[in-house]
């Protein structure tokens, strides 16, 4: 009975270290950053009443000695558990703290990270930041972008980084003169100039480019609204970046951001629905 008892005991240990660590405990890696792991957990139970994305978290992939490393979430432990590793193919850069699909792991996403990006002060917000995006893939990325004629032509093209590489005119005259004003009547409040500004905007693009601004708008814009309101709960400083020329892609994180706040003011709860403030977004404004 008393053997019995000391392999039971034995076994629930080692039922215990794999329920905290899906790999053998002595895993440097999972011991390393299981803090800064268990902190998502913390900041979680701070923000998660700012919008419904925030109920739920997701895998994190931590690269570090040119290998990934999947965590995946058992919330109701509030740990992550090592679940792959991998080698890193995609020779991920130090700092690096973005949202991917990983075609080793079923093409799944993941938040991808370096040690390095937990260092900074402003990691949780970043990485909640990354969290929208994981949230947007599961509820309608893809269902949303099939219907973009610039999708759809960069897929012919295998084209796969044209998120990042779309030629977006953002130096034409036009554009500088009229996001900018945008950008500061947002903050005013005016419906009336809003909707102007964005009919002029529309009327200054090809309708590919007007594609690629919505998507961005909606896709950074929003992930950028919430990232800011998590920065608001942390004591954090706002992130501003994309406000003043020279305009680039990030532009759209900044005027997603504040086009967001915009329709909160006037619809409260619009971020709540993924799709519904996409399609407002993208929506072809009055030209009245």
């Amino acid at each position: 009975m008393k053997k019995t008892l000391i392999f039971l005991t034995v076994a629930f240990l080692v039922q215990t270290v794999s329920d905290l660590w899906g790999s053998p405990a002595e895993d440097l890696v999972a011991q390393k950053y299981s803090a800064a792991l268990a902190k998502i957990f913390d900041v979680q139970a701070r923000i998660k009443g700012i919008n419904r994305v925030f109920e739920k978290v997701y895998p994190v992939a931590i690269v570090e000695n040119k290998t990934f490393y999947i965590f995946e979430p058992a919330a109701q432990k509030r740990v992550y558990r090592l679940v792959r590793t991998s080698p890193d193919n995609f020779n991920v850069a130090a700092g690096t703290l973005a949202a991917f699909t990983l075609s080793f792991w079923d093409n799944r996403m993941a938040c991808v990270v370096t040690g390095k990006a937990f260092q900074e002060s402003d990691t949780y917000a970043f990485l909640f930041h990354e969290f929208v995006h994981c949230a947007q893939w599961d509820c309608c990325d893809l269902k949303l972008k099939q219907h973009l004629s610039i999708f759809q032509a960069a897929m012919k093209n295998k084209d796969y980084m044209w998120e990042l590489q779309y030629p977006f005119p953002y130096a034409k005259p036009d554009f500088v003169k009229i996001h900018g004003e945008l950008l500061s009547v947002l903050d005013q409040g005016n419906a009336s100039r809003v909707e102007f500004l964005r009919s002029e905007l529309k009327k200054s693009l090809s309708d590919e480019d007007w594609e690629y601004m919505a998507w961005e708008e909606w896709k950074e814009g929003l992930a950028r609204y919430l990232e800011n309101r998590v920065r608001a709960v942390l004591g954090l400083p706002e992130n501003r970046g994309g406000e003043s020329p020279p305009f680039d892609r990030v532009t759209f994180y900044r005027g997603g951001d504040k086009f967001i706040r915009f329709l909160e003011r006037r619809h409260p709860g619009i971020s709540n629905d993924m799709e519904k403030i996409y399609q407002t977004i993208s929506s072809v404004p009055s030209s009245k």
